[in-house]
């Protein structure tokens, strides 16, 4: 496995070949986002250990559309069991990919703990205060006025983005390459380093695609008088930028090392079926 270097503007490729791949194979991708939705929903029902089994599996769901994309790139249309496919029949590598869940899973808390107790609490109470059936302006006024509102949000963007760049490539690692989860996190971390202005320009192209999409869905539909359905344009939207968004984490990591699994397929997308 060599790890490799490429220039910034790699960034708006990697958000287009997530596009790309996805309108390849859309029902197949809206399945398995479907999919992971209910798992995660069925994780947070179980008492006491759901949220931490809930974080414990995100390494697997990212690999999961890593593995998908893949087999897409190969002419094949992906299927739910690509979330099970890391742990499955290699023994060695399910226990180092169980490991790598455990220990995100770990930093996550951390990083809730740790950043709720820099805000005070202001950031749960203002979900709580918004999630309230009724509505209490003045407490909502108090809470956005808190300077430690802002510390905490702040804090855990910062602490949220340290805690990726370990894990961004870490799976794909370990499922792949056969590295160990300290040799996984380590070689994610360099690779996410060496290509930062990929990475950067990657954050900021989804970034406008976001904005964009904001601002063209709320003037088409107040032009229609149908302000109302903005809301439900606005969800829609976001379940498939999030579903893109894992179909390009693969482009991500092929074009940051050259080794057995970016080797095995292109990059070509096939076309839409």
């Amino acid at each position: 496995m060599k790890l490799l270097t490429v220039p910034a503007g790699r960034g708006v490729l990697w958000v287009r070949s997530g596009f790309r791949v996805f309108f390849a194979k859309p029902l197949a991708y809206s399945a398995l986002f479907a999919a992971f939705l209910f798992g995660a929903l069925l994780l947070l029902l179980v008492p006491l250990l759901g949220a931490l089994l809930m974080l414990a599996a995100l390494p697997l769901v990212s690999q999961g559309f890593m593995i998908a994309t893949k087999g897409v790139l190969a002419g094949q249309t992906p299927l739910v069991n690509v979330f099970i496919e890391p742990i499955r029949d290699r023994r060695p590598q399910a226990i180092m990919m169980l490991k790598l869940g455990l220990i995100y899973a770990a930093g996550s808390l951390f990083i809730m703990w740790f950043s709720d107790w820099a805000d005070g609490g202001t950031f749960n109470a203002l979900q709580e205060a918004m999630t309230s059936q009724t509505a209490d302006t003045e407490r909502l006024e108090v809470l956005l006025a808190d300077p430690r509102l802002s510390t905490g949000m702040l804090l855990r963007l910062f602490l949220a983005s340290c805690l990726a760049l370990p894990f961004w490539h870490a799976p794909a690692l370990v499922h792949w390459e056969g590295q160990s989860p300290a040799q996984a996190l380590f070689s994610s971390t360099i690779a996410c380093w060496r290509n930062k202005g990929a990475f950067a320009v990657y954050a900021l192209t989804w970034s406008g695609v976001i904005v964009l999409f904001a601002v063209l869905i709320n003037s088409v539909f107040l032009l229609l008088g149908a302000a109302k359905l903005v809301p439900i344009a606005a969800m829609a939207g976001g379940l498939m930028f999030s579903t893109v968004f894992y179909a390009s984490l693969y482009f991500t990591f092929s074009d940051c090392f050259e080794g057995q699994a970016a080797a095995e397929v292109g990059t070509d997308v096939p076309p839409a079926s």
